[in-house]
């Protein structure tokens, strides 16, 4: 079963961190996501939140729906 994407169409990268604003993979990650197994997504999406609040220091914001 695919992983959803963590995009939330905040696409801004971050020049010190090199990772997105709104979902905080890099761009590799990024480029990479559709060919990633469900493994690898899921290690990157169990991520996100320590690399928001570390790089960014917030917590996720989530797209409201």
């Amino acid at each position: 079963m695919a992983v959803k994407s963590p995009c939330i169409q905040v696409c801004t990268i971050d020049k010190k961190s090199d990772l997105c604003y709104g979902c905080a993979r890099s761009l590799d990650e990024i480029r990479d996501w559709g060919i990633m197994s469900d493994s690898e997504q899921e290690a990157i999406v169990a991520q996100i939140d320590e690399r928001m609040l570390v790089h960014f220091g917030v917590n996720r914001v989530k797209k409201p729906a």
